[in-house]
């Protein structure tokens, strides 16, 4: 992930032009070698309700943690991510994967 410099909004890649581009102010700046190193590639897909789960699929050891219990092992520390999966007048859901065991759920706020 990179963050625009100017507006602190999250960049997209432009590979045609090989930079990353702030969606919101414009800024533009250069893919160096080390972040196509370090990319992953993913498809963008859109989601419906009734197909569960939505996994993250990058570098767990950058999300935060917390004191939550995993229900499938017990283990007390699980990772935690946010996303709007219904309606935007409604609350987003928070995502726990187990540090132990791996396991994912979900949490409706």
């Amino acid at each position: 992930m990179k963050f625009c410099p100017k507006c602190g909004t999250l960049m997209r890649p432009d590979r045609k032009k090989n930079v990353w581009v702030c969606p919101n102010c414009g800024y533009e700046e250069p893919i160096t070698d080390e972040d196509k190193k370090n990319a992953k590639i993913t498809q963008k897909v859109e989601h419906k309700p009734d197909e569960g789960i939505i996994v993250v699929e990058q570098d767990v050891k950058t999300l935060p943690t917390t004191h939550v219990i995993c229900p499938k092992c017990g283990n007390d520390t699980a990772y935690w991510w946010e996303m709007q999966t219904r309606a935007g007048d409604e609350p987003s859901t928070i995502f726990y994967k187990c540090t132990k065991c791996g396991y994912v759920w979900r949490a409706y706020e």
